[in-house]
């Protein structure tokens, strides 16, 4: 059986640069992740903002943030804030952007940094700076729900820097006053309101705050009862015994031969897709919200059982259909199919001179298919694929037709220079731009707010 990674981001995380919190203990700069053509953008980089640690460090302490990783500087939505700007629950993500993962609000979700109350220093990176009108600054209120999504009604002001209307970078970093009649987990939004356009960038900071108080340097108890309480030829299940700490455990780091392979706030891991018949040594440390790491566990090794020849292919993918259609552009989405050891991937087809033939592979259930003509017929049907390489029956077909297109306009370049007024068409859509400016060839500039304004559909 040929396994293999689901994706580069896995394979990082797994190598000795994925070990996020051991890289910050020892005091290495951390790693963002950021497109060196990232245009007029930034994100609070210390303390670091909810975002900042997605990317810092592949996401070791912010796992699981989704494309945002490589995005961090780009949470950006309309100004105004609290009147305007994000709707509530929507406040991380600036209003649901890629995928609002950001906006998952739990007591454990989020890695805390601890500061203390009183004057405080946050300092924004900015891979290019606009011109600034202010930056104001926001913390939830004195018994704020965390386990709920984030509403303007649980923030509260605490500061705000006034500019000149000049390059944000003449102002870096700004010393706020954070309340000192509150403690434990609170979050501090930072706004960036941007001079010349109607836009503004919007930054959670997740923190433990330590008030009148001995700040926490109590580690939790060693992580014990550490099992393989399920083995297979491709996968080990992991439990252990809950640690104990003085305020509470916040979640548990799982390392397979010294590196860490995941966080989990529980006290159950399964790990995937490992080779059969090889023997694999795991141990467990138990993190508190304050940053305190347990001694590791005890080792335990585990050896994955020999592999049975997997002949079984999944079940045929169920209720194929289109999420909707541009004129380029046709979004589709289908159930999952099952299999006895696993799904790995779906593969899609797309008819052309009577013969289906692959467009694309996708590891959940949803795939777009870009870049095709207006108004035109097409045929889809997708396949499932496990691990060995079985492939299902393919689907029912689809028959999907492009919405027509507008010729008004030319099809956007990436690598075109614009001025303010010009519109564009993009994946069937069209975009006016708010600003002048020379493209470089980024791809994801035409969803920049500070550039482009979505102004008809197609």
């Amino acid at each position: 059986m040929n396994l293999k990674l689901t994706s580069k981001l896995e394979r990082l995380r797994k190598s000795k640069k994925g070990i996020g919190a051991c890289v910050l203990a020892a005091g290495v700069t951390a790693i963002t992740m950021i497109p060196q053509s990232a245009y007029a953008h930034g994100f609070v980089e210390k303390p670091s903002s909810r975002v900042a640690l997605c990317s810092q460090n592949y996401g070791a302490l912010n796992l699981n943030c989704g494309n945002v990783m490589y995005e961090p500087q780009s949470l950006e939505a309309p100004k105004g804030f609290p009147d305007g700007g994000p709707i509530d629950g929507k406040i991380a993500s600036a209003g649901g952007l890629f995928g609002g993962i950001l906006d998952q609000q739990t007591s454990n979700r989020w890695f805390k940094s601890t500061i203390k109350g009183g004057a405080n220093t946050f300092t924004w990176k900015y891979t290019a700076a606009h011109s600034t009108s202010k930056w104001h600054y926001y913390i939830t209120k004195k018994g704020w729900d965390p386990n709920k999504p984030l509403t303007r009604a649980e923030l509260e002001p605490i500061g705000t820097v006034n500019h000149d209307g000049s390059a944000a970078s003449n102002n870096l970093t700004h010393t706020i006053n954070v309340p000192t009649d509150r403690n434990g987990y609170h979050v501090i939004l930072a706004v960036w309101d941007v001079a010349n356009t109607l836009n503004a960038f919007y930054n959670v900071i997740d923190v433990n705050l330590v008030n009148n108080e001995t700040p926490d340097t109590v580690a939790p108890s060693q992580p014990t009862g550490l099992n393989a309480s399920k083995v297979s030829a491709n996968s080990v299940e992991l439990t252990w015994k809950a640690s104990n700490d003085n305020i509470g455990v916040k979640e548990y780091q799982v390392l397979r031969n010294g590196e860490v392979i995941g966080t989990v706030p529980g006290t159950t891991f399964t790990d995937k897709k490992l080779k059969a018949n090889t023997e694999y040594t795991y141990t467990i440390k138990a993190l508190d919200t304050a940053g305190n790491i347990s001694k590791e566990s005890e080792r335990l090794k585990a050896k994955t059982t020999n592999e049975i020849p997997d002949k079984g292919a999944p079940t045929q993918p169920k209720g194929l259909h289109s999420m909707g259609t541009t004129a380029t552009t046709v979004d589709l989405m289908w159930s999952p199919s099952e299999d006895n050891v696993g799904v790995d991937h779906y593969i899609v087809y797309r008819e052309s001179t009577g013969v289906m033939n692959k467009i694309g592979a996708a590891d959940n259930t949803s795939f777009m298919d870009k870049d095709l003509k207006a108004n035109t017929s097409y045929k889809y049907v997708v396949t499932a694929v496990d691990l060995a390489g079985n492939e299902s029956s393919r689907s029912d077909v689809l028959n999907v037709t492009t919405k027509s297109g507008d010729s008004t306009y030319e099809k956007w370049d990436a690598r075109k220079a614009y001025t303010r007024g010009d519109r564009v068409v993009h994946e069937g859509k069209v975009y006016e731009a708010v600003q002048d400016y020379q493209g470089n060839g980024d791809s994801n500039w035409i969803l920049a707010l500070s550039l482009w304004k979505p102004v008809l559909n197609k």
